[in-house]
């Protein structure tokens, strides 16, 4: 079955990407090839503290998202704007079908379903308003 709308939701350790219509749900999802414990600098040390990006795991998620024509990409915090530039920097072709950055928590798999469907509906209202 194909899927029009995808959404994912990421941090810098996993990610869950969702092929969804009004009907049909189907789950994805993806590791970091890199452990990522949670960083503390002390004030002085060197380092930013901030993760380096990891090229696999992106790959590995836009390869996930590869099918969908429109794009929500969400999570808490740094991760979704790394996709984002790695995505406009290694395929360009799904730019166009990013709808939408948010960001959101952690929510459970039928929270972040819901949340996507939702945002696309009211995208397509606001489109053809």
């Amino acid at each position: 079955m194909s899927h029009y709308h995808a959404v994912v939701w990421l941090d810098h350790s996993e990610a869950h990407v969702f092929h969804f219509t009004p009907e049909d749900v189907q789950k994805l999802t993806a590791q970091s090839t890199e452990l990522r414990p949670h960083q503390h600098h002390k004030r002085g040390s060197s380092g930013s503290g901030n993760a380096k990006e990891d090229h696999a795991y992106f790959e590995h998620i836009a390869g996930l998202l590869k099918g969908a024509q429109e794009i929500l990409v969400v999570g808490p915090a740094k991760a979704k704007l790394d996709l984002i530039k790695h995505i406009h920097k290694h395929h360009q072709d799904m730019v166009p079908k990013i709808a939408g950055v948010e960001t959101l928590d952690h929510p459970t798999d039928g929270q972040l379903v819901a949340y996507a469907r939702k945002y696309f509906v009211a995208k397509d209202r606001m489109i053809q308003s």
